[in-house]
């Protein structure tokens, strides 16, 4: 059965694996260490957010250098420096003695999990599959969210066995897994005698920038001059200032309400999860119907669920809480992507989302440390949901002042 499965799909498995395990450790899991390590040394929540905000810099500040780094020297060099790199910053991070040695040991982690990223696992992943890439990317992607699926065994050995010893457990975890599945990558096709797809036809020719496709699509420098594409950096700020408060300070706000670790463990691990059908039922919707009313909705999705987070004393809030905003989050991260390519078209998409992402990282950072900071003013969280809702609510309207249609080039 497997003998004559395409390598393809071999990679493709690999890096679900890779985009799961580095998830779960190093973005969705660190709610999970909050408490352990404010307990330890009396740190603010203000200076452990801004610890955890500096993860985002993977996909943020470091993601024009690592795609620079995957067309120098390929996916899997990228995928096997960035395992070792954060293997050995888990490690570290378990011999954590002050303030300044937690946030080094964070951007070692983060320079390292740049390196399994979705721009590297993409790129790893897209060489191989023409008439299948967009199956093979979605099950790539959906390993991000599954990544929640760590969350519980986090949980557990952080309560058997401390914080320190869980993070040098993920760290070996890390090497002992990232290693070999990083080895399985092959940068081309051709690399093992094989052609796109596995057929034996021609291989896949580049995208002509002129095909009719890409009528929309303008100077690269015309476009960021655009009040439209200014709407689209400022709502992605504001959907990673908002999912990232929620995805640190979900464990802490939910303990901080009386819930059990193991409940807010278990809350913690399933909103990731639950994005996955955001991802992949708002990316449907938007295939069918226009992307800008779909992606409004998302917004619409978060900021209703935060306003529900606000009132999780009972299990049926928690659920109406996890129902809305996880789908609106994860449906949020796909349409942005999806407009972008539309409105502006292909030949500008790589460096128009960088852009996106770098300017979202910046939303990244200050979520979490607000978050820490309201909770260490006031002693509660809701300021702070509220306060989101309300922005989320207003970027509805922001996201339905985009225009498509880039000019012409040459044109004024």
């Amino acid at each position: 059965m497997f003998k004559n499965l395409y390598y393809g799909w071999w990679i493709v498995i690999a890096c679900f694996i890779i985009s799961l395990y580095v998830s779960g450790i190093t973005f969705l899991g660190f709610t999970a260490f909050f408490e352990p390590i404010h307990c330890e040394f009396g740190w603010s929540y203000t200076q452990i957010s801004f610890a955890a905000s500096l993860r985002g810099l993977e996909m943020g500040i470091f993601a024009p250098i690592v795609r620079f780094l995957v067309d120098r020297f390929g996916s899997r060099k990228l995928l096997l420096s960035g395992a070792i790199i954060t293997g050995i910053g888990f490690i570290l991070l378990g011999f954590t003695q002050s303030l300044l040695m937690f946030y080094l040991c964070i951007l070692l982690v983060s320079f390292g999990a740049g390196g399994c990223t979705a721009v590297v696992t993409m790129a790893a992943v897209g060489v191989w599959f023409r008439k299948n890439v967009g199956l093979a990317m979605g099950i790539v992607a959906s390993g991000i969210g599954a990544g929640g699926l760590v969350l519980p065994l986090i949980v557990f050995l952080i309560d058997s066995s401390g914080w320190r010893m869980t993070l040098i457990i993920l760290g070996v975890g890390m090497l002992i897994s990232g290693i070999p599945l990083s080895l399985i990558v092959r940068d081309r096709p051709e690399d093992l005698g094989l052609s796109v797809d596995g057929s034996t036809t021609e291989p896949l020719k580049a995208l002509d920038p002129k095909d009719g496709s890409e009528k929309t699509e303008g100077n690269f420098l015309e476009i960021i001059k655009k009040r439209s594409f200014l709407y689209l950096v400022i709502t992605e700020t504001i959907r990673l200032t908002a999912a990232n408060a929620v995805l640190t300070h979900i464990m802490p706000h939910l303990s901080s309400i009386g819930m059990s670790r193991a409940a807010s463990g278990t809350a913690a691990a399933v909103l990731p999860l639950v994005s996955i059908v955001g991802r992949l039922g708002f990316g449907w919707f938007g295939d069918r119907f226009n992307k800008r009313i779909v992606w409004a909705t998302t917004f619409l999705f978060m900021g209703s669920g935060l306003f529900a987070f606000c009132y999780v004393q009972s299990f049926l809030v928690l659920l109406l809480f996890i129902l809305l905003f996880a789908p609106g989050f994860g449906g949020g991260m796909v349409l942005p992507r999806a407009v972008v390519l539309e409105y502006f078209g292909r030949a500008s998409f790589g460096k128009l989302l960088g852009i996106m992402l770098g300017f979202g990282s910046i939303g990244g950072i200050i979520g979490p440390t607000l978050a820490g900071w309201v909770f260490d003013t006031a002693g509660s969280y809701n300021m702070v949901w509220y306060g989101l809702s309300a922005i989320c609510g207003a970027t509805i309207f922001l996201v339905m002042k985009i225009k498509p249609g880039a000019p012409s080039r040459g044109t004024a």
